[in-house]
């Protein structure tokens, strides 16, 4: 198996009001990050059959806030492979989102979804 640039891996996730962070149910940026972590595994499962370890981010903008009660969207790209290295970009969406106004359990799809975080970052895996 080799990896081939362009693979994509998708995960979505429920936001619990539990992860709530700040004031307006606003969620810390790092919980889109996490996500970012466990899409790049699964890519890497599936390209390099090793979950490999992540080295660090070259970039990251946080573009729009994220909500307890949002549904997100983490996706990973594989856009460079090196030797060892892997250079991946990712995309975080809110493809849903509550609407309290309405009802305490009314909520939107969200169409277009809303970008919320862009990363780049690379990961490593072992010599084979």
């Amino acid at each position: 198996m080799s990896p081939i640039e362009g693979v994509t891996v998708t995960h979505r996730r429920y936001v619990p009001h539990s992860h709530a962070h700040y004031g307006g149910s606003l969620v810390d940026g790092a919980y889109g990050l996490g996500l970012f972590g466990d899409v790049a595994t699964e890519l890497l499962i599936r390209t390099d059959a090793d979950e490999g370890l992540f080295a660090g981010y070259s970039a990251v903008e946080f573009l729009a806030p994220v909500q307890a009660g949002d549904v997100l969207e983490a996706t990973a790209t594989l856009v460079r492979v090196g030797t060892r290295s892997r250079e991946l970009e990712f995309e975080l969406r809110v493809v849903c989102r509550s609407a309290p106004a309405r009802g305490p359990s009314a909520a939107d799809v969200l169409d277009p979804p809303v970008l919320a975080t862009r990363a780049r970052g690379t990961v490593v895996v072992p010599k084979t």
